[in-house]
Formats: C-alpha cells, sequence, structure tokens
C-alpha cells in the first residue's frame, strides 16, 4: 500500500542538518510531498535532488531563499508538470505535479497572509485562481492526492487558540469557506479527517516558534492531504512525526491502500 508523506521544511539545508534524509530513509515511503524549500536549484546537494532510493522533481521560487516545492518518489514519473499555469503563484514555486500510472501526486505551498495585507490579498488571489484548478483534477478521472501546506485551519478543532484567532489569517472566515467549499461542493476529501473525525490536540502539524507553542502545544492543524474520494477511501492509518523537530512543522504520514 502507497504510503505519502508531507513535510513542509522550512528549509531544506536546515532540515537536513536535523536529519531529515536520515528519518526519511527509515520511513520508506512510497512519495514524499516537501514544501518551502528556501533553495534554489544551484543550492541543491546530490542528497537534496535524489535522496537514496528516490527521485526527485522541484519547483524553486525565483525570489532567494523563499517557498519551492518538491516531490521525492521511488519509482520514476510517467509526466510532472511545474506548476499550475498561473503566472503570480508559479513565480513563487508552489506546485510540483507527478503522475505515476492512475495516480497523480502533487506538492502544494499555499500561500501565506499573516506577514502583510499585500499577502492577505495575494493569498485571496490565490485561493480564486487554484479553485477552478482544483476543479480540472477532480474532473480527470485520475486519483488524486495533493499534499502540503494549505496555511488554513478548517475548523475550530484545527487549532488550539480558534476564538482568538478568528480575524487572523489561516482562520479567516473566508479561508476556511474555501476550504468548505472544496469539500463539500468538488467533494474532495480531507483524508486525516475521514480517519479522526474528532482529534484535537494531536492533529496539529505547525506551532509558532513565539512564545511557548511547541512546548504547550499551542498548534495548528494546516498540512493536509487532500485527495478525491477514492484514494481517499483506502486511506489506512495517519500519523503525525513529533519525535524530531525539523521545522516548525510536523510531517504528517497517511497510508493507503
Amino acid at each position: 500500500m502507497p504510503a505519502i508523506i508531507s513535510a513542509n521544511l522550512n528549509g531544506i539545508r536546515s532540515a537536513a542538518r536535523k536529519g531529515f534524509f536520515e528519518w526519511i530513509a527509515a520511513q520508506s515511503a512510497d512519495f514524499i510531498c516537501v514544501q518551502e524549500l528556501k533553495a534554489q536549484a544551484t543550492d541543491m546537494t546530490p542528497e537534496f535532488l535524489a535522496p537514496a532510493g528516490y527521485v526527485g522533481h522541484f519547483h524553486y521560487a525565483e525570489k532567494k531563499g523563499y517557498s519551492g516545492v518538491g516531490v521525492y518518489s521511488k519509482r520514476t514519473p510517467n509526466s510532472v508538470r511545474i506548476g499550475f499555469g498561473n503566472p503570480e503563484f508559479d513565480a513563487e514555486g508552489r506546485y510540483v505535479e507527478c503522475d505515476f500510472g492512475d495516480l497523480t501526486v502533487i506538492s502544494l505551498y499555499c500561500p501565506s497572509g499573516s506577514s502583510s495585507e499585500d499577502r492577505q490579498l495575494a493569498k485571496f488571489r490565490f485561493m480564486e485562481v487554484f479553485l477552478p484548478h482544483l476543479q480540472e483534477l477532480r474532473d480527470s478521472g485520475r486519483e488524486v492526492v495533493i499534499c502540503g501546506d494549505w496555511n488554513i485551519a478548517h475548523q475550530e478543532i484545527d487549532l488550539k487558540n480558534w476564538k482568538g484567532n478568528k480575524k487572523n489569517s489561516g482562520f479567516l472566515p473566508e479561508e476556511r469557506a474555501w476550504l468548505t467549499r472544496i469539500f463539500d461542493e468538488l467533494g474532495l476529501v480531507d483524508v486525516y479527517r475521514r480517519l479522526h473525525p474528532d482529534t484535537t490536540g494531536d492533529a496539529y502539524t505547525w506551532w509558532s516558534n513565539r512564545g511557548q507553542a511547541w512546548a504547550n502545544n499551542v498548534g495548528w492543524r494546516i498540512d493536509y492531504h487532500i485527495a478525491t474520494a477514492g484514494i481517499a477511501a483506502t486511506a489506512q492509518q495517519a500519523s503525525i512525526y513529533k519525535e524530531t523537530r525539523f521545522s516548525d512543522h510536523s510531517p504528517l504520514r497517511i497510508d493507503y491502500r
């Protein structure tokens, strides 16, 4: 059964120093989707490009030290798509799509709007242009798993301090409603929630570096596997790896039948 891991690295070089590549070697996952490489092609070592047993495909941001995503796989994809066809966001290195037989695996890094009003407006633009692309993926007839940092907590159970974050980026009503449309209108599935409909504190995947967020488990669930219904129905188990901290996110692994 395929095992798929999603991991926001907050810098591939930093994560490597903390043992990320030794960890993935022990996981023997079929696919590993990484986000926030914060690296250009010239920064990528042979290990970063192709860890033992894997091939990698990447989308780098034009801006140095920013964004970037990748997909590692044990077998070579039948086809690879870098970017989803929008010039503004493709310049930011946010999307890699790899086809394997009738399965498509995607690594996605949605924009964050927390740094400024301009970035929040960019996030809203991304949401507007990405929704039709999600519909195309759903209508492709393929099984699709989109792994990544979506930068939105969907429900109150998905973050510790939901009351205090109602007006903050990542938990805005418009953002949450957008995810609801993806699930309810497009029929795509939040795979972790399918397996664990009521889990709260153990479901978090990101903790702010400010204060004592990690120590006090003041977290957010913003990393997802969002999938077409067919493969989502085969999900067997999900786990969030917290024993070693490779970044401010924890890797999310889901095993499919």
